[in-house]
């Protein structure tokens, strides 16, 4: 057996804790406490311990993406995102092609049967292609199109072992039909939409139970019309993406968002090709954007784009 010890400050349980002690054995937590002083045997962490982090939407990382639709592009995106701290990950797409949705998920299917050390790849994130050309942000407008029940129904076959997040604007033709067919099966998350209040509350009936990057690709909430973001705050139930980088939410609409659904809130980076890169150009299927030294990731037509989509 082998066994590690690390001892600092740790997140537990919902708060921080000082002067704790983790023993690892093989690999698995084995026990956590308080401890007054460092042990001999322990290695003394200056930063923060906290859990491996669980991103449900990430699209790529270390130069490499998910629809790259290549086993050596799905290996270098969950290794990269392991060696910042992710253990298990919602590999994420865009809106592509019919033939390009399908090579990527037929990618992250066999990479995700992998014994290699690497985050676990635990869920298929399809962002699109069933969203509002209007709020597309930086997904393909040539692939956005009606709901598919047989699309999905193909692209679900190609991962069976693998639980599945699909994106969608309710007001897009076959959403409905979409969602009440698969809504047992399927995790469905209202984002990239047009949609106002009345359509969001009804696509939750129908049964969506979730909402992408909250606030960014979205109606925003007014006192009249509250909106997509005010569905999502009233609701009892539903759970929502939130990208607290400093760029897409002010903090104290983060702080809002956070009172209003407590515990049901999951921080998400968004994440793609070019987190971990060096500034300069890269691809996002079919856009090509640019990393500037502050880490601000842009389209030409989008001025608050950071990693991800306004």
């Amino acid at each position: 057996m082998t066994t590690h010890r690390l001892w600092g400050r740790a997140f537990v349980g919902g708060s921080i804790r000082e002067r704790t002690l983790i023993t690892i054995e093989d690999g698995q937590i084995a026990e956590i406490r308080e401890f007054a002083q460092a042990p001999p045997d322990a290695t003394r962490i200056n930063d923060l311990i906290v859990p491996g982090f669980i991103d449900i939407h990430v699209h790529g990382g270390d130069g490499a993406d998910f629809m790259d639709g290549a086993d050596e592009a799905v290996g270098r995106v969950s290794s990269f995102h392991a060696r910042n701290g992710t253990t298990a990950l919602a590999a994420t797409t865009l809106s592509g092609s019919r033939a390009d949705l399908r090579s990527a998920v037929m990618s992250i299917a066999r990479a995700s049967k992998s014994v290699r050390q690497s985050a676990e790849i635990c869920a298929i994130h399809l962002e699109g292609p069933y969203i509002s050309t209007k709020r597309a942000g930086a997904q393909s407008l040539e692939s956005i199109r009606p709901a598919d029940i047989q699309e999905i129904g193909a692209l679900v076959n190609e991962a069976p072992h693998l639980r599945f997040i699909i994106t969608v604007a309710p007001e897009i033709d076959g959403v409905r039909a979409l969602i009440e067919n698969y809504r047992r099966q399927i995790v469905f998350s209202i984002g990239h939409t047009s949609a106002d209040y009345s359509d969001a509350v009804a696509a939750l009936e129908w049964g969506a139970s979730h909402f992408t990057h909250l606030f960014n690709a979205m109606t925003g909430m007014h006192h009249r019309e509250p909106g997509v973001v005010g569905a999502a705050l009233v609701s009892v139930a539903a759970t929502a993406e939130l990208i607290a980088d400093g760029i897409h939410v002010h903090p104290a609409v983060l702080r809002i968002a956070t009172l209003a659904m407590p515990n049901r809130i999951a921080l998400v980076t968004d994440a793609v090709r070019a987190a971990g890169m060096p500034e300069g150009k890269y691809k996002l299927y079919d856009h090509e954007f640019t990393v500037t030294a502050s880490g601000a990731a842009r389209l030409r037509a989008i001025s608050c784009w950071r990693y991800s989509t306004c």
